[in-house]
């Protein structure tokens, strides 16, 4: 059975345009940032009814706060697989290499979960996880204050790269001094 076919259930057709539309605000909060997901925007960008969006999303807020749920989870399983296969000092050519203006949404909607607390428990899960697998790299455990400094360090280098468009050699030069600063005992 086709997905969205006439004779395909109605919840998998449900399920297919629930996610069309979630992938529209991700690509819509990629290109422009916050103000550019609206519902009108985001039904016309998934070619849907423009109720479609106030079915399957009780609020902008919802859908910004999916958005940047699997914005976040991407995220994290990319640096995931990029730490295991270049290490911790690779950190700025995944940066340097990464979409900017997805970067970009990704820090505003960072940002922005301080007015918001669904966005901000979005925001902990990010870096939690990003806190978690610093600790992983560096075979510490999560809660030692050295992969927690770490992280920060690397969080702001980061925002630099991307919002200041640093060199990413500068970044990596530094990043390589925090990594050797947080290995000691």
């Amino acid at each position: 059975m086709i997905p969205g076919a006439p004779n395909a259930p109605a919840q998998e057709r449900g399920r297919l345009r629930r996610a069309t539309l979630l992938g529209a605000a991700v690509e819509l909060l990629t290109e422009g940032g916050f103000a550019a997901v609206t519902h009108r925007a985001v039904a016309q960008r998934a070619g849907l009814p423009l109720a479609a969006t106030t079915y399957y999303f009780a609020s902008r807020d919802q859908l910004l706060a999916e958005a940047f749920a699997q914005l976040v989870e991407a995220e994290l399983a990319t640096t995931r697989d990029w730490i295991a296969d270049h290490g911790l000092t690779g950190l700025p050519d995944l940066i340097a290499a990464a979409d900017r203006t997805r970067q970009l949404g990704l820090w505003e909607l960072y940002v922005h979960a301080g007015r918001d607390p669904v966005l901000r428990q979005i925001a902990r899960r990010w870096t939690d996880g990003c806190v978690h697998l610093v600790a992983q790299a560096l075979r510490l455990p999560d809660g030692d204050p050295r992969v927690r400094l770490l992280y920060t360090a690397l969080s702001t280098l980061w925002l630099e790269l991307i919002v200041e468009q640093r060199p990413p050699a500068e970044t990596r030069e530094l990043l390589a001094h925090a990594v050797e600063n947080a290995s000691r005992p």
